[in-house]
C-alpha cells in the first residue's frame, strides 16, 4: 500500500488570480482558513496563471513575498496548477482553456518557468509535480505534425527538468492530465503516446531522464467521464510503466435513465453555464458510447434519440467531491473511491490533490460559503484515505 504523506493539497484554480498579490489575497481570504478550519496539514497547489509567472521570474521580491505568505498560512506547496495558460475566470473559458498547447513555444517556456518556481517554493527533500494540458484539444490539433511537435517539446522540457535537478537538486515532474475530447482522453490513447514518446526518448539518448520527469495527472473524474473502469485504468498505466505523478481527487456528474428522469434532466439544465466546458457522454445497454461538447440547456430538455435513450450520461462538472449525489443527480463519488484504493496498490506515492474549480458556477443560491466547502472537501477526502489505507 502506497498513499502520499505529504499534507493533502487543493487546487487554487478555485481562487481568481492574476497578479501575485492576487494570489497571496487567496492565500489569507481562503487557503489559510480552510487550514485552520481543517485541524491538519494542508497544501496548496497553487495555479499561477502566465502574467503571474512572468512577475515571479522579474526579481526575488515577489516569489520570496510568495514564500512567506505561504509559510504564514502554514501551507506546504510542492505541485502547481498548469493546465491554465491565462484568465481561467474570465467570462467563457470553454475550449480557450486548452491554448496555448504544446506545439507552441509560449507553452513550453510557461511550463519551464513554472518548474523553476517550483523549484524555489519545495520544502526540502520533497519532488514536485506540475499538471498540464493533454497536449491540446482534439478537434483543433489538425497539424499533420501536431503530436510529433508536441513531443519534440516535451522531450526538450525532459532535458531542462533534468538540468534544473542537477542545479539544484529538486525533481519536478510534468504530469500531462487526460481530458475528454483532448488530444489524450483515453487510457489507451494515453499509453500509445508515451510508447512512442519513450521510443523517441530513446533513440535521442535520454530515456532516462524522461521516464523520471514526464508522466501524466489522473483526473479521476475524467476518466470516469469517458465511462472507462478507473482501477483498470490505473492498472493499465502501471503495466506499460507510464508513472501516475499526481492524482486529481474529483467527482463528476451522473444522469441516470434520461428517457425517465425528467427530473434529473431538469436539475442538470442548470449546471449548463457559460464559462468552462462540460463535455457529455451517454452510454447505451449495449456499450455504445456518444457525446457532446459541451453541456446545454438543449440537450437536457430534448435530447436526441441516442442521448434519450442512452441508460446514464456522465458530464465534466466538477462537482463537490464529498457529494454522493445533488438533489436528483448522482456523482462519480463510487470511481473516486476504487481510483484511490488501486492507487494504494501502486508502489510509488503520486500526489493527491481535490481540484473543485467550479464552486462560482455551481447552481443554487444555498452553497456553503468557499471556506466551508473546501474545508468539508479536504476532511471528507481525508476519512477517505485513512479507510483505505486502514
Amino acid at each position: 500500500m502506497s498513499l502520499a504523506t505529504l499534507p493533502l493539497s487543493y487546487c487554487t484554480n478555485v481562487h481568481p488570480a492574476q497578479s501575485v498579490a492576487e494570489v497571496i489575497d487567496g492565500l489569507v481570504r481562503y487557503s489559510g482558513p480552510v487550514r485552520q478550519q481543517s485541524g491538519f496539514p494542508v497544501a496548496a497547489g497553487l495555479w499561477l496563471a502566465a502574467p503571474v509567472i512572468a512577475e515571479l521570474q522579474s526579481g526575488t521580491g515577489p516569489i520570496d513575498r510568495l514564500a512567506d505568505s505561504l509559510q504564514a498560512s502554514n501551507l506546504a506547496c510542492y505541485t502547481l496548477n498548469g493546465f491554465p495558460y491565462g484568465d481561467f475566470h474570465s467570462e467563457r473559458v470553454k475550449e480557450n482553456v486548452y491554448h496555448p498547447d504544446w506545439t507552441t513555444t509560449e507553452r513550453l517556456q510557461y511550463t519551464r518557468d513554472c518548474a523553476a518556481v517550483l523549484a524555489g517554493l519545495l520544502p526540502e527533500g520533497v519532488e514536485g509535480s506540475i499538471s498540464t494540458l493533454p497536449l491540446g484539444f482534439k478537434s483543433a490539433a489538425t497539424s499533420p505534425d501536431f503530436v510529433e511537435t508536441c513531443t519534440a517539446n516535451l522531450l526538450s522540457l525532459a532535458r531542462e527538468l533534468d538540468d534544473l535537478h542537477d542545479a539544484t537538486g529538486k525533481v519536478i515532474r510534468l504530469a500531462i492530465e487526460p481530458e475528454p475530447l483532448c488530444v489524450l482522453e483515453t487510457t489507451p490513447e494515453t499509453t500509445a503516446f508515451f510508447r512512442t514518446l519513450f521510443d523517441r526518448a530513446d533513440s535521442d539518448g535520454i530515456l532516462e531522464p524522461a521516464q523520471r520527469h514526464l508522466g501524466v495527472c489522473y483526473d479521476v473524474c475524467h476518466q470516469s467521464v469517458e465511462f472507462e473502469g478507473v482501477a483498470q485504468s490505473i492498472r493499465d498505466l502501471r503495466a506499460a510503466e507510464v508513472r501516475i505523478s499526481k492524482v486529481h481527487i474529483t467527482c463528476a456528474i451522473r444522469l441516470e435513465s434520461p428517457e425517465t428522469n425528467r427530473d434529473g434532466r431538469s436539475a442538470l439544465a442548470d449546471f449548463a453555464e457559460p464559462r468552462y466546458l462540460h463535455q457529455v457522454f451517454g452510454r447505451s445497454a449495449d456499450g455504445r458510447i456518444v457525446h457532446r461538447t459541451d453541456l446545454d440547456r438543449a440537450l437536457c430538455e430534448s435530447p436526441s434519440e441516442k442521448f434519450l435513450f442512452a441508460d446514464e450520461w456522465r458530464i465534466h462538472f466538477h462537482v463537490p467531491v464529498n457529494a454522493e449525489r445533488i438533489g436528483p443527480l448522482l456523482t462519480t463519488r463510487d470511481d473516486l473511491k476504487r481510483a484511490l484504493k488501486a492507487v494504494a496498490e501502486l508502489d510509488y506515492a503520486p500526489h493527491l490533490e481535490v481540484e473543485t474549480y467550479t464552486w462560482h458556477v455551481l447552481p443554487g443560491e444555498q452553497q456553503p460559503s468557499l471556506v466551508d466547502g473546501l474545508t468539508a472537501e479536504l476532511q471528507a477526502t481525508r476519512d477517505l484515505l485513512a479507510g483505505i489505507a486502514g
